[in-house]
């Protein structure tokens, strides 16, 4: 079956899943950032690969952190970056998500970058375009419902390649509430496809979704084993405003079960890496003494998401 990703060359030219996506296409991304950090500073360069193209910033969900990376990574690629706060627009008058696409392409919008509530909306949208022979338009997710969040399990791949070198030898646990995270779901894919030597899913029966074992990961209830040796630990959020009815006790129960304190850290290998997609909850998820410590990597992966986010954006639009 076709990927709907990418063109009959086997070129990007949405994101709308890491899942399906061959390893190649997924290194020619981690090393076209590379290519935009400026090794001596951590800076991102600015380049002119989309100057003249409209990029719209369609979030029919709230997003700060990505929303504005996002923006940050457009208008260092030199492309016109145009916000549209959906929730107060059109949609919330009755228009269809459709329509509202309609009429943005009517704007000569060169890119969408869509988060949505709905799982699916993205390939809707790149559906929709295909259909009306749009294909000149490019559709970039940002988040859908609990499906996928492929540039964030980039810039998650990003990180882990710059403090781990390779992926063959690496054992990265995933920590916490899987069941409601896109986030989850793209590092999964991410790290199975680049050839993760183990990758663990681990948390209560309660936050990981049945039969996740065929996503190629080994399952652990309990946190102690799930982090021995361990060189990649990926915390998540507590997804509450996704929970439909009570999956867990009380916040400060699940952190003495979950929480990554320094004294469970310890039982992973001396040099693992802390990762956390944010916004982070202190204290329920993880110790503020981990978060700001020495192994936490948080701050660097978002400074990497810019460059993996502009990538993104100039490989769909390059091609």
């Amino acid at each position: 079956m076709h990927n709907p990703q990418l063109n009959a060359h086997g070129e990007l030219t949405h994101l709308l899943s890491i899942e399906g996506l061959p390893r190649d296409v997924l290194m020619q991304i981690l090393d076209t950032a590379s290519s935009f950090i400026e090794v001596s500073d951590r800076d991102v360069k600015k380049v002119p690969l989309l100057r003249g193209k409209s990029v719209f910033n369609v979030f029919f969900e709230n997003s700060t952190r990505t929303r504005t990376t996002f923006e940050i990574a457009a208008k260092r690629l030199s492309a016109d970056v145009i916000n549209l706060d959906v929730t107060r627009s059109s949609t919330a008058k009755g228009e269809t998500l459709l329509d509202t696409v309609d009429n943005l392409i009517a704007m000569h919008a060169d890119m969408f970058v869509v988060r949505h509530a709905a799982s699916g909306a993205p390939h809707l949208i790149a559906d929709h375009l295909r259909r009306v022979g749009r294909n000149d338009v490019h559709v970039v997710n940002a988040g859908d419902g609990r499906h996928a969040h492929p540039t964030q399990g980039l810039l998650d791949m990003y990180t882990i390649r710059h403090y781990k070198q390779e992926f063959a030898n690496l054992v990265v646990a995933v920590v916490g509430d899987i069941l409601h995270s896109r986030v989850a779901r793209s590092d999964i894919n991410a790290l199975t496809t680049l050839g993760a030597a183990e990758v663990r899913a681990v948390g209560p029966q309660t936050l990981l979704p049945t039969a996740i074992e065929r996503m190629g990961v080994r399952v652990y209830h309990d946190l102690r084993e799930g982090l021995r040796d361990c060189d990649v630990v990926i915390m998540l959020r507590l997804q509450n405003e996704r929970m439909n009815g009570a999956l867990l006790p009380s916040a400060r129960e699940y952190f003495r079960c979950y929480g990554l304190t320094p004294a469970m850290l310890a039982l992973a290998r001396p040099d693992a890496i802390v990762m956390h997609p944010g916004p982070m909850n202190r204290g329920v998820e993880i110790d503020s003494d981990v978060a700001d410590g020495p192994q936490a990597v948080i701050l660097p992966q978002v400074t990497f998401g810019i460059a993996v986010r502009m990538a993104v954006m100039g490989i769909v639009a390059g091609n």
